[in-house]
């Protein structure tokens, strides 16, 4: 049977700016706000929203290209058939290389308005089932280890059954870290570690061999991402399992690290990949070859995190949950989407399409434009 055809009727480009409670600093820089990109595109019958939080030295993008990109994006998807989520993605990508961020923004809203279409939740439509609990973990900056183990404390007493920790300094100081975080929370929960690229070959082995007695469930992206074709030689010597993330973007890093078998697990994440459509192409190899998976995020607020959620329960590969950005925000201007519960337990919405939206009234204090 034919694709029915709802064409773009126009699309709406916000920037939104909202502050956090603290800063959240990593071994790549510190963020005092989260930044992104609002994506609306409106046919006659539906609307479908999308975000993305494009992080410089990570996506090589920011609030302000991504502004730019997405008017020549939205100029060649007017009058496109929005339930041709891959000709449209095809378009994309021959009209710019890279810009994975805001591409990830256009591509949201146009499953949001297929699922809408469909008349099924995200998840659903994407071949998922909401058969398992997702928990999100939460993560504490990096920073003075004394701080540090207080913020750990905080976060296990909120409930939150497992905690990520930012490293990426020194063997000695990062150690230092998960030592006094340990001797404030315990070891009755897990904890992950993440430093964001900042070790060498030989910090990162004699750092995870150090922290072999902490229970680590996972370290992420331990050394620089160019230097993928070590990562193998690193895992060997690891006493804890490797999650690559900023090496492994789109589905053809994935196609290489799995090849290489450099990591134990993969980090999926819309504003690395592009957006759902190639991020299901992720997970389609890592299902092929046993790996398990990770969804996380960069600063989204909860309407990117809703669909992030959706997307986690397409796979039973997908085991771990990063979703705590949102809660860092002064303020929440999301309506409907991904809802917070006791012990980091996260629920999406069983409404048709994506279930998440900011209402424009609120947006309209931002710069915008309307093609």
């Amino acid at each position: 049977m034919a694709k029915r055809n709802l064409p773009v009727k126009s699309i709406q480009i916000y920037k939104l700016i909202i502050p956090l409670k603290e800063p959240f600093v990593i071994s790549l820089g510190t963020q005092y706000d989260a930044e992104s990109i609002i994506v609306i595109i409106k046919t006659n019958d539906y609307t479908g929203y999308g975000e993305c939080s494009p992080y410089m030295s990570i996506n090589g993008e920011s609030i302000d290209t991504c502004f730019i990109v997405g008017q020549y994006l939205a100029k060649i998807l007017k009058g496109k058939n929005a339930l041709d989520i891959k000709g449209c993605v095809e378009e994309m990508d021959k009209t710019i290389y890279g810009n994975h961020s805001i591409k990830s923004a256009f591509d949201m809203a146009l499953y949001d308005i297929a699922s809408q279409h469909a008349d099924q939740p995200l998840y659903k439509f994407l071949g998922g089932e909401n058969n398992k609990t997702l928990i999100t973990d939460y993560t504490v900056s990096i920073g003075e280890a004394k701080k540090m183990a207080a913020d750990a404390t905080k976060y296990k007493q909120q409930g939150f059954p497992v905690i990520k920790v930012k490293l990426g300094e020194s063997k000695h100081k990062d150690a230092e870290r998960i030592h006094l975080i340990r001797e404030a929370i315990g070891y009755e929960i897990p904890l992950r570690i993440d430093a964001n690229q900042g070790w060498d070959l030989k910090t990162a082995i004699a750092t995870l061999k150090e922290l072999e007695r902490y229970n680590i469930q996972y370290c992420e992206e331990p050394i620089p991402r160019w230097d993928f074709m070590r990562l193998r030689k690193l895992r060997k010597k690891s006493p804890i399992p490797i999650m690559a993330d900023e090496s492994c973007c789109d589905h053809h890093d994935a196609k290489r690290l799995i090849g290489l078998k450099a990591c134990d697990m993969l980090n999926i994440k819309l504003g690395k990949s592009g957006g759902i459509y190639d991020a299901l192409k992720i997970i389609s190899l890592a299902e092929k070859a046993e790996m398990k998976m990770q969804v996380g995020a960069f600063m989204e607020s909860r309407l990117g995190m809703t669909a992030f959620a959706h997307l986690a329960l397409c796979s039973d590969n997908i085991l771990h949950c990063d979703f705590d950005t949102p809660l860092m925000f002064t303020e929440d201007p999301v309506s409907g989407g991904l809802t917070y519960h006791e012990n980091g337990v996260v629920k999406v919405p069983e409404t048709t399409g994506l279930g998440a939206w900011i209402e424009e009234s609120y947006l309209e204090k931002f710069e915008k434009i309307v093609l």
